[in-house]
C-alpha cells in the first residue's frame, strides 16, 4: 500500500482540495483496515472488504480513496447517521470495527501546532501527527449485512406494477399484493413535471 502521504495526496486530487477531513479520512482508513487485517484493499483483498461510512462529507471520499471501495462496486454503504464514523468489515472473518473521530481533538489540535494561528490550518497539520488514541474511538462491533446488500449481481428485478421502473435488489414495496416502487409507495423525493 502507499505510503500515508502518497494517499493523502490521492485523496484531496479526487476531493478536490486537502482539508482536515481529508487527513482525517485517510487515517480513519488506514486504523480501520489495520485493525481487521486488510493489507490490500484495492488488489488481493477487494473483495473480502466492506465499509460503512455514517457521513457524507470529506471524510468519505477520503476512505473511498484509500480502500478502493464504491457505492457502485456496493462495498461502500452511506448510513446517514450524521457521525464522522465509518465501520469496516471484512467479509471473510466477519471481524469488523466502527472507528469515530473525537470531537475533543479539535481542541487538542493546539497542543500539536500552537504557532498555527488558523484553527482549521492548525487541524489539518494536526491531524497528521495526533496519536490514533486522541484522534478516534474505536469500537468491535457486530454487523449482520443482509444478502440483497452484499457486493455482487443484483439479487432480483422486479417490474413496479404502477410507473412500469425496475427496481432491484429488494427494494420494492408490496402494496394491496402489487409490487411497487418506493416512488410509488409514497417515499418520492421528487415530483413529476
Amino acid at each position: 500500500m502507499e505510503s500515508f502521504a502518497e494517499l493523502l495526496d490521492v485523496s484531496a486530487r479526487i476531493h478536490g482540495h486537502l482539508c482536515a477531513g481529508q487527513v482525517i479520512g485517510v487515517r480513519m482508513a488506514l486504523l480501520g483496515l489495520r485493525l481487521i487485517d486488510i493489507d490490500d484493499p484495492k488488489g488481493a483483498d477487494r473483495k473480502k472488504l466492506y465499509v460503512i461510512v455514517e457521513i457524507d462529507r470529506c471524510a468519505t471520499d477520503a476512505i473511498q480513496s484509500v480502500t478502493g471501495c464504491s457505492l457502485g462496486k456496493r462495498s461502500l454503504r452511506w448510513l446517514d447517521f450524521g457521525i464522522m464514523a465509518a465501520t469496516f468489515v471484512h467479509l471473510q472473518t466477519n471481524k469488523a470495527v466502527r472507528v469515530t473521530a473525537r470531537e475533543e481533538a479539535r481542541e487538542l489540535s493546539s497542543r500539536y501546532c500552537p504557532e498555527l494561528a488558523d484553527k482549521y490550518q492548525r487541524q489539518l497539520e494536526a491531524y497528521r501527527i495526533m496519536p490514533e488514541e486522541e484522534l478516534f474511538t474505536v469500537q468491535e462491533v457486530t454487523v449482520r449485512i443482509p444478502e440483497y446488500d452484499m457486493p455482487g449481481r443484483p439479487l432480483r428485478r422486479v417490474q413496479c406494477t404502477q410507473c412500469g421502473d425496475y427496481v432491484q435488489d429488494c427494494r420494492e414495496v408490496v402494496h394491496e399484493d402489487k409490487l411497487i416502487c418506493r416512488a410509488c409507495a409514497g417515499q418520492r423525493y421528487y415530483q413529476l413535471g
